[in-house]
This record gives C-alpha cells, sequence and structure tokens, in this order.
C-alpha cells in the first residue's frame, strides 16, 4: 500500500513538471515532450499530476483525448487504491 502510494506520488510529480515543462517550451518554440509520452506518464500512474498540470498551465486543455486518458487513468489508479485498502 505504502509502495503504491509512492509510485503515484513520484510518478504524479514527474507529470506535473513534464506539462509544465512542455508548456514552457511550446511557448519558446522549442522541442516539444511527446504527446504519447505526456499521455503515457499520466495513464500509468501519474493522473493526478497530469490533471493538475493541464489546469495549472492550460496547457492540453482543447485536447480530449488528454483528457478522456487522464480521467481514465486515474479511475482506475483510485480502483487500484481502494482493492488495496479493503485487503
Amino acid at each position: 500500500m505504502k509502495f503504491y502510494l509512492i509510485i503515484l506520488a513520484v510518478m504524479s510529480l514527474a507529470a506535473l513538471i513534464l506539462y509544465g515543462a512542455d508548456k514552457l517550451k511550446a511557448r519558446a518554440g522549442a522541442w516539444r515532450i511527446s504527446e504519447a509520452v505526456l499521455l503515457s506518464v499520466g495513464f500509468f500512474g501519474g493522473a493526478l499530476g497530469a490533471l493538475l498540470g493541464m489546469k495549472l498551465w492550460h496547457h492540453k486543455t482543447l485536447h480530449w483525448y488528454f483528457w478522456a486518458v487522464n480521467i481514465a487513468g486515474l479511475l482506475w489508479q483510485i480502483a487500484v487504491l481502494i482493492v488495496l485498502l479493503v485487503r
């Protein structure tokens, strides 16, 4: 349980940082972080940080699939948390 929460916290922090970095790169016209990386980090453990990054930096908020993938990731991450709590 504790290990799972640490993984979620680290992945969420990574997602938050990646979304912020990509927003800065977008503004500067620099090399960007791929959408596949942003979506993967959010779906595979960092959904909370990804959603927070989207809202905080107003980044990728117009792309419906970013909302869908990150919300789906958040739902399965919460489901696993509930299963671990019940055990």
